[in-house]
Formats: structure tokens, C-alpha cells, sequence
């Protein structure tokens, strides 16, 4: 029989459901691995603030690790919040007896500023659980705190880093969310070496539970025997993914998306079977073969969560025209568009139900064609795109989409432009799925 594979999370419950084992079991769930957990806290909180913390009696926390390690199995943990040093101290002493791997995520201050350690247990959590840990997974603040540095720049979490790895975990990963940067780079120090996991910074305020995330995404991955750096790359790319896409609830910080990319990964079946559709329909009606432009057509379909062109379903070698039928060159696949997945891409960003497009020639009759019908056009000059802009590949398409939907105040269901030096005019039709886009040039070829 297949193992099952199984991850314990030791930490607090979070009553607004962002972050502590609420967060830590979604993580769990999402990445394939059979979630349990040992309360240390119950907390009343939401987006703003903690209103109120009740300790777990620590032999109550104890007897939780001991009843799933003993029949169960524990094949990797994560510690979060440990707010007394009477729990840090039955924590620390089951993960010494049952010997499973651990990564300590030392949660010290909640996002509304609530303290989530009690001051005199730091000095029990660095003496009595850092020495157990497999990976210590510290921001900068809580590194500062722990090595007793300040943490201003890469190389001050690069010197922490390392200093908090001589106090005995294999691993130390000081987060870079709160460095400053256009870039969020984490810095790891294993195995004598240091190495760095860097990622866009997103501006967003939905950042409740991103610790907490991001460390039990690597024990979920540690749980399944993936090596250390692995597991950190993984997690990296998971916690990016639920902040990008992250929940806008409540009146403070909301809480991240941990179940983002488990989403998607239920969305592909659906995208591809609505891309395939929309291609019949395209085949159908021989009348669409009038809008196959020289460089040929695509239809596209973005997953919910869509991050890049890889994330969108299209038709490698595109669709193309065979006298007066439309036929495609292959079946539906992710990452087979670039021109339309960017442009839907885009869309997205400003209107979540805007997921799929296509491209077609363009004429002035056809636009007229396109306005007749009711719908939203908008534009954008290729002359007018900054040479900064035009020498980035790939960039002429974002850009030109944002100005035509910044010119009109929301997106357009027809985005075109005439063109320039050695580039084919053309219109992109845009829609909320393929089938829809599909029906679209029906209707324009039609009338």
C-alpha cells in the first residue's frame, strides 16, 4: 500500500481561521499530507487584532504529541506559537523522545502587535527547543531577537543566519518580508553554505498567517521525504502563490491563500475541457476562418489562480486556416500561448472573471463589426510604447493591454491595436471562459 504520509502541527488555534493550526492544516491538505494537531493556545482573534489568549495545560499539549506519534506516527512537525515556557518545555521533551523532524517557526508577535511569547520563554525556546530543530524558520525581527543583532540588510541575515545555526538546528532560514527591497529574498544557512530563495514583493494586506504557512509547508514536504532545499524551494513558491492570492476579509491584515494552489491544480481539467470546447466550436463554423490573422490564432483559458503563461491553456502551433476551415495545430496544453495568456494575465489582475481571450485580424470593419454588437473596445499604440518597454520580451503585450484598459476605466472585451515596423495589427477578444471568446468570433465572423 501507498504510504501516507503524516505532518503534526504543535501550535495555537487562530479563531479568525488565518493563521496557528487553522492555516497549518490547510497548508497540509493542499500539498498532499495527512494533517494533525496538538493546541497549545486558543486564541480569540480576527484581521485586527488578539482579544484573548487561554494556555493548554502543557501535560494536555504533551498528551496530544504522544497519542498521534504513538499509533499514528509523526513523519514531520512544525511548532508555532509556544507562549509560556512551561510549553515550550513538554514541547521540546516529546520531540526529543519520539525523535521525528521538526521545524520551529518561532512566533513571538502577532500581526496586530499582540504578543504570542512570553518574554522569559525566549531564553526556553533558544536553549531548550532550537537545539532540536531541523529548521528554524525566524523573519527578520524574530532572528533579530534571537541572535541579539540587528537585522537591516542581506548580509546582517546572512551573519544571524549563521549565528543562530551554531545554537544547534541543522537549518536556519531567516525570511526577507520584512528587509528592505524590491525583492523578498530569504536567506538559508545548511550545511555550512548559505543559499537564497528570492521572490517579487507583493503589495498586498493579506498577509495574516504567512509564517505559519511557510513553515509548514516545509514540513509537509520534509514529511514526504523531499531533501531540505527542495522542501524550502517548494515552500517559497507555495507561500507566494497564497499571498498573491490571498483573502481580502475583515478590516486589518487578511489572511493568506494556503488552498491557492490546490485550486488550480482542481481548475485543469476544467480549463483544458473549455479550451478543447471552444476550439469545436471554432471548427464548426467554417465563417471564423476570415478572422486568421497571418501569424495565426490562439484561444486561451487561464486557471483561477493564474501567476504566468504557464498557469493558461492554449493550443501549441495555434489555430490555423486550411482554405476556408479553421483547424488546430494540437490539443489544448498549459503554456502553449504567449501573446493572448499575457494579455489575459493582465486582465486578470484587474478583473478576476476576465480568464480567457483570443486573437484575430484586425480591420477597421471588424472593429466597427465589434462595437455594433455591444461590445466594450478599447486600444492602445504600439508607436507610443517606451523604448525601455519595447526592448523587454514580452513586454509590448502587458503594456499595451494596461493602457487600453486604463483608458477606458475597467477591462474591455475588445483590446486592439494597428500595429507598427514589422508587427501584424490585431484585436484580442476577451471573455470570463474559452467557450464564451469561442461564441464571440462566431458572432463577429457571423455578422
Amino acid at each position: 500500500m501507498k504510504k501516507v504520509f503524516c505532518a503534526l502541527t504543535i501550535a495555537g488555534s487562530d479563531s479568525g481561521g488565518g493563521a496557528g493550526i487553522q492555516a497549518d492544516l490547510k497548508t497540509f491538505a493542499a500539498l498532499g499530507v495527512h494533517g494533525m494537531a496538538a493546541i497549545t493556545a486558543i486564541t480569540a482573534q480576527n484581521t485586527v487584532t488578539v482579544k484573548a489568549i487561554q494556555d493548554v495545560d502543557p501535560e494536555i499539549v504533551g498528551a496530544q504529541i504522544d497519542a498521534v506519534a504513538e499509533d499514528i506516527g509523526v513523519d514531520a512537525a512544525k511548532t508555532g506559537m509556544l507562549h509560556t515556557s512551561e510549553i515550550i518545555k513538554a514541547v521540546s521533551e516529546r520531540i526529543e523522545s519520539h525523535g521525528f523532524p521538526t521545524v520551529v517557526d518561532p512566533v513571538m508577535v502577532a500581526k496586530g502587535g499582540a504578543r504570542l511569547l512570553e518574554k522569559e520563554a525566549t531564553k526556553t525556546l533558544i536553549s531548550r527547543l532550537l537545539p532540536l530543530a531541523t529548521v528554524v524558520t525566524p523573519n527578520a525581527t524574530e532572528a533579530q531577537a534571537i541572535s541579539g543583532r540587528p537585522i537591516r540588510s542581506l548580509d546582517d541575515a546572512k551573519a544571524a543566519a549563521k549565528e543562530i545555526a551554531g545554537m544547534g538546528p541543522k537549518a536556519v532560514i531567516v525570511k526577507g518580508g520584512h528587509l528592505p527591497g524590491t525583492k523578498a529574498i530569504d536567506v538559508l544557512f545548511y550545511e555550512g553554505a548559505f543559499q537564497f530563495f528570492e521572490a517579487e514583493r507583493l503589495e498586498t494586506t493579506a498577509t495574516h498567517g504567512t509564517g505559519c504557512t511557510f513553515s509548514s509547508a516545509i514540513a509537509a514536504e520534509l514529511a514526504k521525504g523531499t531533501e531540505m532545499v527542495d522542501a524550502i524551494g517548494v515552500a517559497k513558491a507555495f507561500i507566494n502563490r497564497a499571498i498573491r492570492f490571498g483573502l481580502p476579509i475583515g478590516r486589518g491584515h487578511g489572511p493568506v491563500n494556503p488552498m491557492a494552489n490546490l485550486y488550480n491544480e482542481a481548475a485543469k481539467y476544467r480549463v483544458l475541457s473549455q479550451v478543447k470546447k471552444a476550439v469545436n466550436v471554432l471548427e464548426t463554423h467554417h465563417e471564423v476562418s476570415t478572422l486568421i490573422p497571418e501569424s495565426q490564432t490562439n484561444i486561451v483559458m487561464a486557471l483561477p489562480q493564474a501567476v504566468d503563461a504557464f498557469d493558461v491553456a492554449g493550443v501549441r502551433g495555434r489555430i490555423v486556416r486550411v482554405g476556408e476551415r479553421v483547424r488546430a495545430s494540437a490539443c489544448p496544453e498549459f503554456g502553449a500561448s504567449s501573446h493572448v495568456a499575457r494579455t489575459v494575465l493582465v486582465a486578470m489582475k484587474h478583473d478576476q472573471s476576465i480568464r480567457a481571450g483570443m486573437n484575430i485580424r484586425y480591420s477597421e470593419d471588424l472593429i466597427a463589426v465589434c462595437t455594433r454588437l455591444g461590445f466594450a473596445v478599447s486600444s492602445y499604440d504600439r508607436k507610443e510604447e517606451p523604448l525601455e518597454v519595447k526592448h523587454i520580451e514580452g513586454m509590448t503585450t502587458r503594456w499595451g493591454a494596461e493602457q487600453a484598459i486604463t483608458k477606458i476605466g475597467r477591462v474591455p472585451q475588445i483590446i486592439y491595436h494597428t500595429g507598427d515596423w514589422g508587427k501584424e495589427p490585431m484585436i484580442i477578444l476577451l471573455g470570463t471562459n474559452a467557450s464564451e471568446v469561442a461564441e464571440m468570433a462566431v458572432k463577429i465572423a457571423g455578422d
